[in-house]
C-alpha cells in the first residue's frame, strides 16, 4: 500500500535536493558585490518617500477582501464551463442560484456603501 507512493518520495528529494543546492551553489559561486544602488529599495524608478510604516485606511482592505472573495467565486465558473454539456439543466439551474447568490451579496455591499472610497 505504501509503496505506490515510492515515486512521490522520490520525486520529493529530488525536488528538494535540486532547489537546495541551486541556492547553495549560488551562494558560493555568485558574485557579491553591494553597492548603494543595488540595496536601495525599489519603487517604480521613484525614490521612496516617508516612511514604511504608513497606515492604510480600513476601507482599502475591506475593498481587497471583496475583490479576492469574488475573484475565487467567479473561478468556481471555469469547472462549470467545462461540463456544461454534461450537467444540462441541472448544472444550468444550480449555476443560475449560484450566480442570484453572488448577486444577491454584491448588491448587499453596494447598498451598504462598501464599494465607495473616501
Amino acid at each position: 500500500m505504501l509503496i505506490s507512493y515510492l515515486p512521490i518520495l522520490i520525486l520529493l528529494l529530488v525536488v528538494m535536493g535540486f532547489a537546495i543546492s541551486n541556492i547553495v551553489i549560488s551562494a558560493l559561486i555568485g558574485r557579491h558585490k553591494p553597492t548603494e544602488e543595488k540595496l536601495s529599495p525599489y519603487e517604480c524608478g521613484v525614490e521612496p518617500t516617508g516612511t514604511a510604516r504608513e497606515r492604510f485606511s480600513v476601507k482599502f482592505y475591506l475593498i481587497a477582501m471583496m475583490f479576492v472573495i469574488f475573484d475565487i467565486e467567479v473561478v468556481f465558473l471555469y469547472p462549470w464551463a467545462v461540463v456544461y454539456k454534461s450537467l444540462m439543466l441541472f448544472g444550468l439551474i444550480e449555476m443560475a442560484i449560484f450566480i442570484l447568490i453572488l448577486l444577491v451579496c454584491y448588491a448587499y455591499i453596494w447598498k451598504r456603501g462598501g464599494f465607495e472610497w473616501e
